[in-house]
């Protein structure tokens, strides 16, 4: 009878013994593939699903079992890429659809000081840049032609013997003021002619944005022949619906993109909110200045104007880093060396790509910021459920 209990309490021991113990305790190591991590082999081979040849990847045992432990390779494929945290600036936005117009603080008339006729425009293209000094046109004027001959008698009579030189020294600059005035510059008063011809030169320099005459045309004194301006600075203007106003003050940062050039921004202020709305749209006009140094940037193209209002320090991470559900929010940590752990955590208002962390993670924390839904999807597979997120409280 004891020979008997003897033997089936040792038949027992052997069945129930698990037929693997030796393997998990010994074995470090096992092969998977990077494409399908579900398949695991104890030895080296190839993937049964693609044919890849199949990697080794370490056992860790000190993993708890909230965390993921991922290989090199894993990591790079994945685009795992995590960043420390820290404050930064970071409140709300208001985007605005605008246009770029002249900055009409920049700009200027060229008139003409006499009544006549235009016989030649040396400039006749919308869009032509005028330096200072260039030749502008060539005016048939009465009253210059006259002022033109009294300055040349004047001269003249300086040449005269027994004249009175003062009397013919004060008709010489009541003369050449007026030809000063008419437009006449001092260096044509060294050679001037009797010609009833007179060529204008520019006093300042610009782009034409309007041709106001043309050739053969009798034009009044006053009468607007150029306006020009200088493009080195630019308005951007955007309309606002009122309800925006309380938001936007002047002075405040504005942030101007171009989706013809996505590669370039401008920072301005605010330096013109208009006191009325438009009476047709019942909209409100707000103005950036920005500069244009480069004149890459044209009047007319369409702007995107960026504003942030209610600065604020605070914790901030890429919108993408924070995976979120009905459950609330988290976002993956790394513990240590290729081993992560998700966090529950509360977040706030959100500014363009960035979203406000106000709880659940502290400064130093070494957050996932690219990968994070990739490094989820791994966790579900490997653990069987959603990244620890049951249970886990604020």
């Amino acid at each position: 009878m004891l020979r008997y209990l003897f033997l089936i309490s040792f038949l027992f021991f052997v069945g129930c013994k698990p037929k693997n113990i030796k393997q998990v305790t010994e074995n470090k190591v096992y092969y998977t593939c990077s494409m399908h991590p579900q398949v695991r082999k104890d030895k080296p081979g190839k993937c049964p699903i693609c044919g890849m040849e199949l990697h080794p990847v370490s056992i860790q045992k000190n993993i708890l079992s909230d965390e993921i432990y991922l290989n090199e390779q894993q990591i790079l494929l994945g685009n795992i890429k995590a960043d420390t945290l820290h404050t930064e600036n970071i409140g709300e936005a208001t985007t605005l659809v605008a246009t770029v117009n002249t900055n009409t603080d920049n700009t200027s008339s060229i008139s003409s000081r006499v009544m006549g006729k235009i016989e030649k425009l040396y400039f006749k293209t919308k869009g032509d840049y005028i330096n200072k000094g260039d030749k502008l046109y060539d005016i048939n004027s009465e009253d210059l032609n006259i002022a033109k001959q009294q300055y040349l008698l004047a001269l003249e009579k300086t040449k005269q013997p027994h004249n009175d030189f003062v009397d013919a020294k004060q008709l010489i600059e009541s003369a050449k003021n007026k030809l000063l005035l008419y437009g006449i510059s001092e260096e044509q008063l060294k050679d001037i002619s009797s010609f009833p011809v007179t060529t204008i030169s520019s006093l300042a320099s610009g782009y034409i944005i309007e041709l106001a005459t043309k050739e053969g045309d009798y034009i009044m004194q006053g009468a607007v022949v150029f306006k020009i301006a200088n493009l080195t600075t630019l308005w951007v203007e955007a309309q606002v619906y009122p309800t925006q106003l309380k938001d936007i003050y002047k002075n405040a940062e504005a942030i101007v993109t171009f989706p013809d050039f996505s590669d370039k921004s401008f920072t301005g202020k605010i330096d013109f909110i208009n006191p009325e709305l438009n009476s047709g749209t019942q909209l409100d006009l707000i103005r950036v200045e920005i500069p244009n140094k480069d004149l890459l940037i044209k009047p007319g193209m369409a702007a995107i104007v960026n504003l942030k209002h209610h600065l604020h320090k605070a914790f901030a991470l890429p919108v993408d880093a924070v995976i979120r559900d009905s459950k609330g929010a988290i976002v993956w940590v790394q513990t240590s060396s290729n081993t992560f752990k998700s966090r529950m955590i509360k977040t706030g208002i959100e500014s363009g790509d960035k979203i406000e962390i106000i709880s659940g993670i502290m400064e130093g924390d070494v957050i996932v910021t690219s990968g994070a839904y990739l490094l989820n999807s791994e966790y579900i597979f490997k653990k069987g459920k959603n990244s620890s997120m049951e249970g886990m409280k604020m």
